[in-house]
């Protein structure tokens, strides 16, 4: 990946715990590596191609200077998650805020924070059993378009499929979705979670009936295992209902840890059926 510096971007702002920090302005360091494509720019000389690296200070001057925060902390991540929305061809971004100015009772230089965000993309499964099941996943998708700091980029169709695990229930509606998101995993998993509590979730019996069921399919090529999360799935190479939504929207989505695309991972499902 390619990378656009920004350096020592000098801007007077009013940012601070302390009140003569909210009515005096103090001097703020903004340094700012733009990670994104840049070949296409270069062969062809075309700004189009690039990000204007121009209007990115002027966005970041505007952000800093319109802003009160507390901590250089939050202006870091609020700047981060600015950027990252507006510069589509953005795909990470490390940002470094310096306060050399801090009224602090020690003789320093300055004082900094640095953070690295990036978009992600994951594949949600999608499922519903009760009530209105394609409205409950129509709430879910209304709901990941709404959120702060995601995108849906795409939702496949829905399937009839008939229940797992256990079976005495009425048959799920299930799809999957591609989500662009700037969410950490377990951030993610919170989202999905209370929006499933949103639709009314009871969750009293395993692989039980349930108005909504959002499952993180998988998060980039992340290979993880906690108490609340493992990705990729741990089922999703064994349940048709998941693999052929997602075969509709990225077949050649590849699986981590079995090193197989959707469609190959679905392909050998039914041959074992």
């Amino acid at each position: 990946m390619d990378i656009i510096n920004i350096k020592k971007l000098k801007i007077y702002a009013r940012h601070g715990v302390y009140p003569v920090e909210k009515t005096h302005s103090q001097l703020f360091v903004v340094s700012v590596a733009l990670h994104t494509e840049l070949r296409a720019a270069g062969l062809s000389d075309d700004l189009a191609l690039t990000i204007d690296y121009s209007a990115v200070c002027g966005a970041i001057k505007n952000y800093v200077e319109s802003n009160s925060f507390n901590l250089i902390e939050t202006v870091a991540e609020g700047l981060a998650e600015m950027l990252l929305k507006e510069n589509p061809a953005l795909k990470r971004v490390r940002i470094e805020i310096k306060k050399p100015d801090a009224p602090l009772p020690v003789d320093l230089d300055t004082v900094s924070v640095e953070i690295e965000r990036a978009k992600h993309l994951a594949y949600l499964g999608l499922g519903s059993n009760l009530g209105d099941r394609r409205a409950n996943i129509d709430f879910a998708v209304s709901k990941l378009e709404k959120a702060a700091g995601c995108a849906v980029l795409q939702v496949s169709q829905l399937i009839d499929t008939a229940p797992y695990g256990y079976v005495e229930q009425g048959d799920f509606l299930n799809g999957c979705l591609k989500l662009e998101t700037l969410l950490e995993p377990l951030e993610l998993l919170d989202l999905l979670m209370s929006i499933e509590n949103d639709a009314g979730r009871v969750r009293d019996v395993r692989w039980g009936p349930r108005t909504l069921d959002l499952d993180i399919l998988l998060y980039d090529d992340l290979v993880t295992s906690c108490d609340r999360l493992r990705t990729p799935h741990a089922e999703m190479h064994k349940r048709s209902f998941v693999l052929a939504p997602l075969c509709e929207i990225a077949p050649s989505v590849l699986h981590p840890v079995l090193n197989k695309t959707a469609a190959e991972m679905l392909q050998e499902l039914n041959k074992e059926n």
